[in-house]
């Protein structure tokens, strides 16, 4: 028979945290709102899901939530200028703060959209020694011109989890999107709508569920094992100089 004791030469003693119950109950809690930023994928005046973030704002507020929408019109290309520009220093000081985000995207031959990707590619693992996404909360949406599909939510899931952030279960796409909005622009009552609602009520909750303890949940054994190795080289390297 196998032996599965605690036995784990390979692991670095110094480095290895037992997990502590304790720490997943914040010993003191924020109570401003939860701040949740919206990015939609379409640049077109009648834009379907712009139309279905803003539905989704709506929500949000009236959950306690305070949220905040990106335009991207004239956001350029990723690479095609310096971070410093005008709008990629926006959304980049929006994504900071956040502590949840909503993404809303067409689906485009059988994808998400260039204009979607583009703002998400904008947006560094890593700034200033800060990662702005790590440990927050997403929610994913799509907006169909047909039958209903999930291509764009999966891939949405697929660079929330490449982002590190922490990607609430449910989602929703709305099917013949065209008609499912006034001439307004408004979402008509459907269950296309109590889904959207179902997902902004998730989202609020799991946002200030975890809001407290993201650095602790986001706390990882390998990188423990890497900044002991390179705090571990500094002093030697000190020592040697002495």
């Amino acid at each position: 028979m196998t032996d599965l004791s605690p036995n784990t030469p390979q692991m670095n003693d110094d480095c290895f945290a037992p997990i502590d119950p304790e720490a997943l109950f914040a010993q003191s809690r924020s109570t401003h709102a939860a701040r949740i930023l919206i990015l939609y994928g379409s640049l077109r005046e009648r834009s379907f899901s712009r139309f279905a973030a803003e539905e989704a704002a709506r929500i949000l507020t009236r959950l306690g939530a305070e949220v905040r929408i990106f335009d991207p019109r004239d956001l350029p290309q990723p690479d095609s200028c310096d971070a410093d520009h005008p709008k990629v220093a926006e959304l980049r000081d929006l994504v900071t703060w956040s502590e949840g985000m909503v993404w809303s995207s067409p689906e485009r031959h059988g994808a998400m959209t260039g204009i979607m990707k583009s703002q998400i590619d904008w947006i560094p693992l890593s700034l200033g020694g800060v990662r702005p996404t790590q440990g927050k909360t997403l929610a994913v949406m799509q907006v169909c011109g047909g039958s209903q599909s999930f291509n764009t939510v999966n891939q949405l899931r697929i660079l929330g989890r490449w982002m590190r952030l922490l990607t609430i279960p449910n989602q929703s796409s709305v099917a013949r999107a065209w008609d499912e909005f006034d001439d307004a622009g408004r979402m008509k009552p459907s269950p296309y709508y109590n889904r959207i609602v179902d997902v902004m009520e998730e989202l609020v909750k799991f946002t200030l569920l975890t809001r407290d303890l993201k650095d602790h949940l986001t706390d990882r054994y390998s990188e423990r094992v890497e900044s002991h190795a390179a705090l571990s080289a500094r002093v030697n390297q000190t020592k040697a100089v002495d």
